[in-house]
C-alpha cells in the first residue's frame, strides 16, 4: 500500500531548500541501507550455520530478515530516484522501477506482520502448553513462509497495475494512477479500509492478545516439585528471554510503520490540508519504514545471546 508524495510536493509547496532537503535524505537513506544489508545478511547466514537456532521462531526471523532486505535493495535507491526533478530513466526497465519497489515494500510489510504473528502462536505454545508438541513444527514452517509469500505477492500486487511513469507538470514522474488502472469509479479508499483491517488492525489486536496470555501465564507458572524446580527455572528463564526478543521485535515493527500508515490513511481519505509540516512528516514517517529493516536485525543481536554469539562466530571466520 506503499504510496508516494516524493518531491514533487515539497517542491510544489515550496518549504524546502531542494538540495539540502535531499542531501539530508540521501545520507539518511544510504546508511540505512548499508546497516541493512551487512546486518540481515548476518541474521540470515547465523540461522542457516548454527544447528541450535534450526527452530521455528529463527525461522520466521530469518524470512523476515530475507524480505527486509528486498525491500530495503528495492525501494531506497528507487525512492532516490524519486527525489530528482525528473525520473531519470524511461522504457520498460524505467517503468518496471517505478512498479517494483511499492510492490516490494508492501510484500515486505505483509511477509513481516505474517511473521510476527506466527512467532507469537510459536510462543503462545511453547509456554501455554509446554508438555504439549509444538503448535508449529520445524517440517512445516517451509509451508508456512511459502504460503506467507504468497499470500503478501496476492495483496500487493496492485501496483504492478497502478504505478507508472506519467508526464506531470512537464516532467515524467512515477506516480499512482488507481482509477485508470480499475476504472473511474474505483477508489483507493475503497482497498484502503479493509486492507488496514485485515493486515495491522487484527494481527496487531491478535498479537496484544497472545502475548498477554503468555505474560500472565509466565507470572503465575508454578513448580510442580522441589526435583525439577531447577528444570523449570531455567525453562522459565529462557521463555523470557525469548519473549522479551519477540515482543521487542513487535514493538519496533508497530512503531516504524504506524506512522507511515497512519499518515496514508489521512492523505488518501482527505482529513487534513497539504501543509509544509505535513509533508514533512510524511517523508519521515517513510523513513521509518526503510529505518526498520536495520533496526529490526539489530534488536535481535541486542535481545538474544545466541544471535550476539553466532556474529561473533562470523567474524572469527572471517
Amino acid at each position: 500500500m506503499n504510496s508516494t508524495t516524493g518531491n514533487g510536493s515539497i517542491e510544489s509547496l515550496s518549504c524546502f531548500s531542494r538540495k539540502a532537503y535531499n542531501i539530508g535524505l540521501t545520507i539518511a537513506l544510504s546508511l540505512i541501507l548499508a546497516v541493512s544489508l551487512m546486518a540481515n545478511c548476518f541474521i540470515v547466514l547465523i540461522v542457516y550455520k548454527t544447528p541450535a537456532l534450526r527452530k521455528p521462531i529463527n525461522y520466521f526471523i530469518a524470512c523476515m530478515a530475507i524480505s527486509d532486505l528486498l525491500y530495503s535493495i528495492f525501494w531506497i535507491p528507487v525512492y532516490l530516484l524519486w527525489l530528482r526533478p525528473s525520473w531519470p530513466i524511461d522504457g520498460q526497465f524505467g517503468q518496471a522501477l517505478c512498479k517494483l519497489p511499492p510492490f516490494f515494500g508492501d510484500v515486505s510489510f505483509v511477509v513481516s506482520i505474517q511473521n510476527l504473528v506466527l512467532i507469537a502462536v510459536d510462543r503462545f505454545g511453547a509456554v501455554v502448553f509446554p508438555l504439549r508438541s509444538p503448535l508449529i513444527r520445524s517440517k512445516l514452517c517451509p509451508f508456512f513462509i511459502f504460503a506467507m509469500w504468497i499470500v503478501a505477492g496476492a495483496v500487493s500486487w496492485s501496483h504492478l497495475f497502478t504505478f507508472e511513469l506519467v508526464e506531470y507538470s512537464g516532467k515524467i514522474r512515477c506516480l499512482k494512477r488507481w482509477k485508470k488502472a480499475f476504472g473511474e469509479s474505483s477508489s483507493v479508499t475503497d482497498f484502503l479500509l479493509p486492507y488496514c483491517i485485515l493486515l495491522i488492525l487484527i494481527p496487531v489486536m491478535l498479537l496484544v492478545i497472545l502475548y498477554s496470555i503468555i505474560l500472565i501465564k509466565l507470572k503465575t507458572q508454578a513448580h510442580p516439585g522441589e526435583q525439577s524446580a531447577n528444570t523449570q527455572q531455567h525453562r522459565k528463564r529462557q521463555n523470557r528471554n525469548v519473549l522479551q526478543m519477540s515482543i521487542a521485535i513487535v514493538l519496533v515493527f508497530v512503531s516504524c510503520w504506524l506512522p507511515f500508515y497512519t499518515n496514508l490513511f489521512v492523505l488518501e481519505y482527505r482529513l487534513v490540508q497539504f501543509s509544509c509540516a505535513f509533508m514533512l512528516y510524511f517523508d519521515v514517517a517513510i523513513l521509518m519504514t526503510v529505518g526498520y529493516c536495520a533496526i529490526n536485525p539489530i534488536t535481535c543481536f541486542i535481545f538474544s545471546t545466541n544471535y550476539r554469539q553466532g556474529l561473533k562466530r562470523l567474524m572469527n571466520c572471517s
